[in-house]
């Protein structure tokens, strides 16, 4: 492999494979993309029903731990993040949601960022996908990300969506379009029956073309500097430590955990932190590691009256039957991601816009170890959408080996202990309506005893986790007080940028797997000076 390259893209998860693609489009341009894991050759990847066990698998997970959360009984919260190619789009449970429109607005109005009005995004979202609903005023039809609805059939999927209207919760036909708001099947990142990653979508087609390099296994040490300006990569691969470089960008695609990580053991983030850590320092960029968000989820639990083929999965026969359907036809419940419904909805009527997102599956389920139980029952996501606390990020040791220290701070806010009550309550109101009354057996989790304020606190606190949605740790801002600027440029550095979630100013009301590639996309067209797509003005229900 040679040392030298146009662009250097650090990552190969949803960002870093849009970036390479889009990059590479080019075929006169060299492109280098760096990923720590492995090639996503694992079946449980490709397999949407087998996402447990992906994302359960050590060897696909960079397995982080937060500190001990304070408010939640101070327990320390798993983190899983993707490490293999595809990254954490490898791993998730595929659900494919943009976030509300007023997000972006707010990002423009609120944020001092005009160019990221949702007018602006949505040509880049629809240029992305290939959505089984077709092309049209939201969708799109010729694009690289396959995007199915969730169509496997279900009774309990049905009683859902029902019950969400009897609650007065509402309904929408796509919550990426028209009517963001309300309960609904939901849209997952599968094509012909398997996942949809960023590396099967994007990074596959780009390697055919010969001009991007794919480097597994291989850890980034450090961003090379000289002076102000970044010139390439240090990185550990095959028991060797070597220098690659850089003609044009160091792209840094890690997520919102690896990439802040990263800038700081190349002496860029606060000073203090980094004269502590006896780390050189290159530039005093203050917020590297900082405004650290995610959506908090609790799980709530329900034995199932009627058994149906998806709650004996888990037996010999069941697997078998499973597999074969899937190896053969692409379909059934192995094709299925199983959280195919949800919704998004409000806290309470003082809330500009839904706050709360669901997830619903037709089984219920508990963890033995690295394996999953299924049981005869459903369950139901409830998540924080726009937190009001915030956390950070920062070395333990200036060790590239050593995990970050993560601090959520998770619950900080009381406003949004609040809005998880709110949120428990709802969904309770919505299994207690008469859709599920032949369906609806006891609640398992959190059980009848957790009923007032006080209670249902409790539980959130020792029952909570992550939904998997870490952003904000290298925050876009037009001036100096995020980390990269509108361009994606480290405010301070030449030839550094960052690409990925940890730019979001603000965490969007939604998955964050969409808004990744979107970002991504919008990022290339600014790198390689292209005119940026032109934005289309779609109206949505807002009340």
């Amino acid at each position: 492999m040679t040392n030298t390259f146009d662009y250097i893209i650090v990552g190969a998860g949803s960002a870093g494979c849009v970036l390479a693609n889009r990059l590479g489009a080019d075929t006169s341009k060299s492109i280098l993309i760096v990923e720590a894991g492995p090639m996503d050759r694992d079946i449980m990847i490709h397999i949407p029903a087998g996402v447990y066990k992906a994302w359960r698998n050590p060897k696909l997970n960079w397995n982080y731990l937060t500190e001990a959360e304070v408010e939640l009984d101070h327990r320390a919260v798993e983190m899983p993040r993707g490490k293999v190619v595809g990254g954490s789009s490898s791993i998730n449970s595929m659900v494919y949601m943009r976030g509300h429109p007023l997000d972006y607005d707010l990002w423009a109005s609120e944020c001092n960022l005009p160019d990221w009005r949702y007018a602006e995004c949505l040509p880049y979202f629809k240029a992305g996908e290939s959505s089984d609903r077709g092309g049209d005023t939201w969708r799109g039809a010729k694009g690289e990300l396959g995007v199915t609805q969730g169509g496997f059939d279900n009774p309990l999927y049905d009683a859902f969506i029902e019950a969400g209207t009897q609650a007065g919760q509402g309904y929408s036909e796509d919550l990426n379009a028209y009517n963001p708001e309300g309960v609904a099947r939901l849209d997952a990142t599968r094509r012909d029956g398997r996942r949809c990653s960023a590396a099967v979508a994007h990074l596959k087609p780009a390697l055919k073309r010969g001009n991007v390099t794919l480097l597994c296994k291989a850890h980034v040490h450090k961003v090379i500097m000289d002076g102000y300006r970044a010139e390439g990569i240090r990185l550990y691969h095959k028991g060797q430590l070597r220098s690659v470089y850089a003609e044009s960008d160091v792209i840094l695609s890690g997520g919102a955990i690896n990439s802040p990580k990263l800038l700081l053991l190349s002496g860029i983030g606060p000073a203090k932190h980094l004269r502590d850590k006896a780390i050189e320092l290159v530039e005093d960029v203050p917020a590297v590691g900082q405004h650290l968000q995610d959506h908090l989820s609790v799980i709530l639990q329900y034995s199932c009256t009627q058994s149906f083929p998806i709650h004996r999965v888990n037996t010999p026969l069941g697997k078998c039957k499973a597999g074969l359907r899937w190896v053969f036809s692409r379909d059934g419940i192995a094709a299925s991601n199983i959280w195919e419904a949800g919704g998004l909805i409000r806290s309470c009527d003082n809330v500009r816009y839904p706050d709360l997102q669901y997830h619903f599956g037709p089984v219920g389920f508990e963890y033995n170890e690295n394996r999953i139980e299924v049981m005869q029952g459903f369950s139901l996501h409830v998540d924080m959408l726009r937190p009001r606390s915030s956390g950070s990020i920062s070395l333990y040791s200036s060790s590239p080996d050593d995990a970050p220290l993560l601090n959520f701070n998770y619950l900080a806010e009381a406003a949004d202990l609040g809005a998880m009550v709110s949120g428990v309550r709802r969904a309770r109101e919505l299994v207690a309506q008469t859709a599920f009354d032949k369906l609806r057996g006891i609640e398992t989790e959190p059980g009848i005893e957790f009923q007032n304020d006080n209670e249902i606190e409790a539980w959130i606190r020792q029952a909570s986790s992550t939904d998997f949605h870490p952003c904000g740790t290298c925050r876009m801002s037009a001036s100096g007080h995020g980390v990269v600027d509108s361009d994606f440029k480290v405010h301070g550095i030449s030839n550094l940028r960052v690409v990925d979630a940890s730019v979001m100013p603000q965490i969007v009301s939604g998955n964050l797997n969409a808004p990744t590639q979107m970002i991504a996309a919008r990022a290339a067209d600014q790198i390689l000076g292209n005119k940026p797509l032109a934005p289309e003005f779609a109206e949505f229900v807002f009340a």
